[in-house]
Formats: C-alpha cells, structure tokens, sequence
C-alpha cells in the first residue's frame, strides 16, 4: 500500500501545482486516479499464467493480489475525501477497516476454498456444476459486502482470490480444469467489461483537457511506479522483473470509469475537473499500460514450462 501512499500524495502536491485546485480537491482526484484498473490488469495477469511467464515468483499473483488491496483502500480514501468535501468528518474506523477487511476477506476465502476442496472430493459432479458454484459463491460475497452495514467488515474480491487459491493447494488437477472452464467465460466477460467501461466514458471531456492534464497524468505515472519500486526492495525480484511490476500498475480503466463521475453527481466545485481528468487518464494510460504489459512480458519475465508448475503445486 505505499505505492498507493505515494502516488497519491504526489497526486496532490502536483495537481496542487499544475490545476490550482484546493488540498482537498486535490486529494480527492488523487484518490480517482490512483486505483488500479482489474480490467487491464486482470486479463493480462491471467494471460501470464496460462503461458507461465513469471510463474517461478508467482509474479501474476502478487500484481493481481495488490491491485485488490490497491482498490480496496483507494475507495475507502475517496469516500472519506469526498465525505470531508461535504461537511462530514473522517471516521478513524475506516482506516482501522481497511486491514480488517483484508485479513477477514483472506480467511473467510481460505474457509470457503478449503470447503470446497473437501465438497468436491467427497461429492462428484460435472466441472460444469462446479463452475457455477464457485460463481455462485462469489457473487454472494459480494452482495453480503456491499449488504453489510456495522463498519467492519470484509473484502469481498480478496476473499473470491483466497479461496481459488486455497482450492488450488488442496486440488491442483480439480483447479486447472476449472480454471480452463473460467477461461472460456471470461472471453465474453472480458467484452463485456470493456463495453461497459467505454459506455461510461464521456469523450466530449477530452476537448476539455489542456496539456497541463496529460503532464499530469504523466507526472504522476511516474511517481507511481516510483512507489512500486519501493514496495519492491528487499524482494527476491530482480530488476527487470520489478520493472515489470512497475509497468503493470500503470493503467487506469474501471474504477474511473465507475468514481470519476460521483463528485460531479455530488456536486462537489472539483467534479468537473475530477471527470475529465479521470477520462484523459483512461484514454492514455489504459490501451498504453496494457501495450506496455503485452511488448514486455516475454522480455521481463522468466518462462516456467508447465510440469514444473505442476510440481511446484504438488
């Protein structure tokens, strides 16, 4: 979560300078702009997998984990920003939440994982019936998150993650065929997403931006990856597989897409400014982060053919 701290105190001190915007308002576009987007990051993540590069420090793994916790925590400092620009005060419990809800979502998804190992060994199914399960799982996850309304309470997304991945320790050979069947799906989901993404773009907002905005974007990108590479020392990464992490954290799509819009809804003097820059910052950096993962991966990474996976998960 420093990368997080620092691209978004960078956020303000630069947007402070560049759009003579107030702390506040700076703040929260920082907090916009500094999520990470699952629709760049997600397929290409996956994509890795399939091929193995990176798979010899689950580098796929690390970058999807991150980008979870990484928009987890930047929706908790919108919300409490824009609450601020409204009058409301900070509550402290929701920064005490961001940690709860991520070590709640890891053990309520190791629970569940673990479950469902002992289910399907013990009930056989088609791959099929167990495909709709798990989904059915995972929806209810996050419907009971956004139900739930005690101030802690869990991360629903880490906890779908952890209890693929505890399905995966305790059956290997049942995951990779259901992670076949997940791939299927996700060819339409994927078109779907990024639909969905574009439909919530307004590209007259373009027109609106001045070069002061792309510098911006640009600045803070590499403040960003400044952060990643300090999140990265003392790792057992080697430079190029840190630079890739630093390249993978770079686009910026969905969750724009579904905040950018919410001052300006809120009414809130900064709205405007806080939409058009969160449209520049979709329209650059997702199609160049997710050129820049696809140019770079095979050059970063190193390859794991598919036995050693296999016995590294055995």
């Amino acid at each position: 979560m420093s990368a997080i701290f620092v691209s978004s105190f960078q956020w303000v001190d630069v947007q402070f300078l560049l759009l003579i915007i107030s702390i506040l308002e700076a703040a929260i576009l920082g907090a916009v702009i500094a999520a990470v987007s699952p629709a760049v990051v997600v397929p290409k993540m996956i994509q890795l997998m399939e091929e193995g590069y990176g798979m010899n420090k689950q580098i796929p793994q690390i970058i999807l984990a991150g980008a979870s916790v990484d928009d987890v925590f930047v929706i908790v400092l919108f919300t409490s920003f824009t609450g601020l620009a409204q009058g409301d005060q900070i509550s402290i419990m929701k920064f005490v939440n961001i940690p709860i809800s991520i070590i709640a979502g890891i053990l309520i998804g190791a629970v569940i994982g673990i479950a469902l190992a002992i289910f399907f060994t013990k009930v056989h199914m088609r791959d099929t019936v167990k495909v709709i399960i798990i989904l059915s799982l995972a929806f209810i996850l996050v419907s009971l998150e956004e139900m739930i309304t005690i101030p802690v309470t869990f991360a629903a997304l880490i906890s779908v993650m952890f209890m693929g991945i505890f399905l995966k320790r305790k059956k290997p050979d049942t995951s990779a065929r259901l992670s076949a069947k997940f791939n299927k799906l996700w060819v339409m989901a994927e078109i779907i997403l990024f639909v969905l993404v574009g439909a919530s773009v307004d590209i007259t907002f373009i027109s609106k931006a001045g070069l002061k905005t792309v510098i911006l974007i640009f600045a803070v990108l590499v403040f960003r990856m400044a952060g990643v590479f300090i999140c990265m020392l003392g790792t057992k990464l080697n430079g190029r597989e840190r630079l890739f992490c630093m390249l993978a954290y770079t686009p910026k799509a969905t969750v724009q897409a579904a905040i950018g819009g919410v001052p300006l809804a809120m009414g809130l003097a900064c709205g405007n400014i806080v939409l058009t820059v969160a449209v520049i910052a979709i329209v650059i950096t997702a199609p160049l982060g997710a050129f820049m993962i696809e140019h770079t991966y095979k050059k970063l990474l190193s390859k794991t053919e598919n036995n050693e996976m296999l016995s590294k998960n055995n």
